[in-house]
């Protein structure tokens, strides 16, 4: 009897082989794609790839051009659909080669919707089977990959296959039919062509993006007064502020100062509060990208692939999990055990090896996968990157073993002629976890002086601050990740992508998130004729009803019938009001990208100097808006889109401009040609054509 198991990806597919072969494994290509052949326990084996989705939805009549609504959808090979999915062709002719003399079928893809959908299509598309045994793993590791081979499931998940299947479809009719309705609303209104998006999450993301920007906008600053004291006490400087914190009214702030002239400042009051801290949770996705962010500065989507490379070559768990807990039957000595044979970690280990090993576990739970853990396994040949993220999440699982940081927060109040001065300070006293977390615990050390109720300080000053209200901080992509899963809208392997997609369409810019007049203008005109598309009620519903998919209490097809209903009746209000919606997103589209292309003042008119394409050179420029009477111009490489930065040189004070190149990282260029930064950029010239040679 021969099987065939189908990994996800071609790295996978080669930890599957290798793990399960008890003899040499027979590594077969074809086409520059690999396959292989193996033996365990008697049993023939063939393991081959999917690359991901071999199938995808598209249309089942072409040619009629750009219309809406679509339904009329149904999978297909994703080599057929577009030019940038041509390789999978190979992968799926390699598939139904080896499939023929196939007895039985195992799914190999990761243990979630995405691969049960990914092998069910496959399965019944290409090899016309209705089911197949599963093997379930949250690490690519010999051990696992044995253990779910040997236990598989006699089926897959039929209910999270049917909800993966209901998920593409929806958010095909929601993606494929707005997009088409906002992109022909301006084209049929003023002629120009421009490719806007939404979706079923894309549109309320951008609603909440674009609720705080108007906030923002709108924000008026209210003045506020505070009085700050300085002092010495045992030759460490204190600073309080007074009791009150914010005067509102400026005349008492001047009778509080004034009450305090030429007076002494006595400590009135000493108090001291221990608490215990915590160790944090295991890492879900989630709370990875949010740390990962905050500490690393490393984006959410950029987080998910390092992760997802390293869950790839065996040394984490699956990292798409929404669970925080690590289960007993991990076996907690052997995970730590493991991590004893690098250097880095040996210390920190062989220390919580000595006691009993009881995680901090959280709520959160997933019923495919754990909480993201390191395997042990020996990290090799991984970039810079990859290392940072790996170290976070070993540090991260260390610290939820240990115990608790013991802190101590001190308050003192000091009297000057009755007048209340407050200064806290919160100090570590055992470290705890926070051992373990190093250098990640981004806590504030504030060690006070030693002082007792009837001490005098010196007073070095004591100064009347003016300040101002703040408005409230823009979402960063990390916060409305989290944002977006405290709502339920979208998955969290999903929302990486629709944040991505906002940069795309020009709806928001910057690492803050801040909403474009393009993005701000789409969400008010959809508001105004058809706040359908933004309602996030509706889009929790169908999540909702995709978990009772699962759940076997709801059928796939009603959930599909019940949102083409939806569609119609909000297309159908959007197409009344077409016009109207197309001339308001084309003004804000030009708004926003003549915007987006200016970059500071013309050094010579101080006109304002903008991006500009030549259609004559296939190059972009920067060229001054005060042609034809000024003809300053500036040169940019090619190969490369620039980006306003908003920033100016540090060494000759000329605008930055950022160059973003496909499949590399953006680096900033100034445009004076005979700054001193062109030796750097000349020497990277250099460095990356002598890789090419």
């Amino acid at each position: 009897m021969t099987q065939l198991i189908i990994s996800e990806k071609p790295s996978s597919c080669l930890k599957i082989a290798e793990a399960l072969s008890d003899k040499k494994l027979v590594k077969k290509k074809e086409d520059k794609v690999y396959y292989y052949e193996l033996e365990h326990k008697g049993e023939k084996i063939l393991v081959g790839c999917a690359v991901g989705h071999l199938y995808n939805l598209d249309e089942k009549e072409k040619g009629k051009g750009w219309t809406y609504p679509v339904f009329d959808i149904d999978w297909s090979p994703s080599y057929k659909i577009s030019k940038q999915s041509a390789f999978t062709k190979k992968y799926l002719d390699i598939l139904k080669k080896i499939g023929k003399e196939v007895d039985e079928f195992y799914n190999g893809c990761d243990v979630d919707i995405e691969g049960e959908l990914i092998f069910k299509n496959v399965l019944t598309q290409l090899f016309k089977k209705k089911n197949a045994k599963r093997m379930h793993f949250s690490t690519l590791t010999k051990k696992e990959l044995i253990e779910a081979y040997e236990n598989a499931a006699p089926t897959i998940d039929l209910k999270l296959a049917e909800a993966g299947n209901t998920r593409h479809f929806l958010d095909h009719y929601y993606g494929i039919n707005l997009s088409r309705a906002l992109t022909l609303a301006i084209k049929n209104s003023t002629g120009m062509h421009k490719i806007l998006s939404s979706g079923r999450v894309q549109g309320p993301a951008l609603k909440i993006l674009a609720k705080r920007e108007l906030e923002i906008r709108s924000f008026k600053p209210v003045p506020f007064w505070q009085l700050e004291l300085k002092a010495t006490a045992e030759d460490k400087e204190i600073i309080a502020l007074h009791k009150e914190d914010k005067f509102w009214d400026k005349k008492k702030a001047d009778t509080s100062l004034k009450n305090t002239k030429g007076k002494k400042a006595i400590i009135d009051k000493v108090n001291k509060k221990e608490f215990l801290q915590n160790p944090p949770n295991p890492f879900d996705l989630t709370a990875l990208q949010l740390e990962a962010y905050k500490t690393l500065r490393i984006s959410p989507k950029e987080t998910l692939s390092l992760a997802q490379s390293l869950y790839s070559n065996s040394y984490i768990s699956y990292p798409r999990t929404s669970s925080n807990q690590l289960p007993e039957a991990l076996n907690y000595k052997e995970i730590i055990k493991n991590l004893t044979k690098q250097t880095k970690y040996k210390k920190l280990a062989d220390e919580l090896l000595k006691g009993k090993l009881i995680p901090n576990n959280g709520k959160k739970t997933d019923p495919a996968h754990p909480a993201v853990y390191p395997t042990g396994e020996i990290p090799k040949s991984i970039t810079e990157r990859e290392q940072k993220l790996y170290d976070l999440i070993v540090k991260r699982t260390l610290a939820t073993f240990s115990t608790p940081a013991k802190r101590e927060t001190v308050s003192i109040e000091i009297d000057i002629n009755k007048e209340i001065f407050i200064t806290k300070g919160t100090r570590t006293i055992e470290e705890g976890w926070h051992y373990f977390y190093h250098p990640y615990v981004m806590l504030e050390e504030q060690e006070l002086p030693h002082v007792e109720k009837g001490d005098e300080l010196k007073i070095i000053k004591i100064s009347m601050l003016s300040k101002e209200t703040q408005p409230p901080k823009r979402y960063t992509p990390a916060s409305i990740i989290k944002e977006l899963e405290k709502r339920n809208l979208g998955t969290k392997a999903t929302r990486a992508n629709i944040i991505d997609a906002l940069y795309q369409r020009d709806y928001v810019k910057e690492r803050s998130l801040e909403v474009t007049d393009l993005g701000i203008k789409t969400i008010e005109t959809l508001e105004k004729y058809c706040p359908e598309v933004l309602d996030e009620n509706l889009t929790r519903h169908f999540e909702e009803e995709m978990e009772q998919i699962m759940e076997d209490k709801k059928k796939g097809a009603e959930v599909i019938d019940e949102a083409k209903e939806v569609l119609t009746k909000i297309l159908k209000h959007f197409k009344d009001n077409e016009k109207k919606i197309g001339k308001l997103l084309a003004d804000a589209h030009v708004e926003t990208r003549d915007k987006a292309n200016l970059i500071g003042k013309c050094p010579n008119c101080k006109h304002e100097l903008k991006i500009t394409f030549s259609k004559k050179y296939r190059s972009y420029f920067i060229g001054c808006s005060g042609y034809p009477d000024c003809k300053t111009i500036f040169s940019l490489p090619r190969g490369a889109l620039p980006k306003s930065t908003n920033n100016l040189c540090k060494e000759c004070n000329f605008p930055v401009v950022a160059m973003i190149r496909k499949g590399k990282r953006p680096y900033n260029f100034c445009i004076n040609p005979n700054c001193k930064t062109k030796e750097e950029y000349n020497k990277k010239l250099e460095e990356e054509a002598s890789h090419l040679l």
